[in-house]
């Protein structure tokens, strides 16, 4: 069974579920210590630059970084994990702080795409993650909203099935919303791009998204 590498950010994550029997990596970014702490769960990591935590963390799995630095903790996280060996991330904490933030852990869905590995980006009830050239599936069942946007330039090949609205070999561009708003009928769908990456975000609930990976 493939592991899950595990992210907790320095925004308030809520619940903090990891999948039960299924092989584990966890890393705090920053901030995300205290939150970890608080819900009674040891990282095996602890990276950042620990501005946001107020207080630098002791131990021999502290990884220290400069303040001043191109990368954020929570991207400095994901290529400590790829550079492990994991391809399943899921990333908590980063959604519902600042602005800049949410959109740099979007660019970072797609960092991982593109190293040939898939990120969860959790929030309290949505979901979003990024795909270049493959597929997302999604079971029967679920309800709710669903948004599938083309991050950089062009996505060709763009198949979109099982859900309300269904696109077949379509193009999506970054200059417009074409795929906002769409709905999960209850049927298994699935989103699909030939050629470019997929930004998408849907309606799902935690407990939901992790006993399916």
């Amino acid at each position: 069974m493939e592991p899950i590498c595990y992210i907790v950010g320095a925004c308030q994550p809520g619940e903090l579920c990891l999948a039960p029997g299924r092989p584990a990596f966890v890393i705090a970014a920053d901030q995300g210590l205290r939150y970890l702490e608080e819900a009674g769960i040891t990282p095996d990591l602890i990276v950042g630059d620990f501005d946001s935590l107020g207080i630098v963390p002791q131990g021999a799995n502290v990884v220290r970084h400069p303040v001043e630095k191109d990368d954020t903790d929570m991207m400095l996280a994901v290529k400590t994990g790829l550079a492990r060996g994991y391809r399943t991330f899921v990333l908590y904490g980063g959604l519902g702080g600042r602005l800049d933030h949410t959109y740099a852990n979007f660019q970072t869905l797609t960092y991982l795409a593109r190293h040939g590995a898939v990120g969860y980006l959790i929030g309290p009830d949505s979901v979003a993650a990024a795909v270049m050239g493959g597929t997302l599936a999604f079971p029967a069942g679920l309800e709710g909203w669903i948004g599938v946007f083309c991050p950089d330039g062009e996505a060709r090949g763009v198949d979109i099935q099982g859900l309300y609205y269904s696109l077949r070999d379509g193009l999506l561009t970054s200059g417009f919303p074409l795929g906002t708003s769409n709905h999960f009928t209850g049927e298994a769908a699935s989103v699909s791009v030939r050629e470019g990456t997929l930004l998408v975000m849907w309606q799902e609930s935690i407990a939901s998204l992790i006993a399916r990976l």
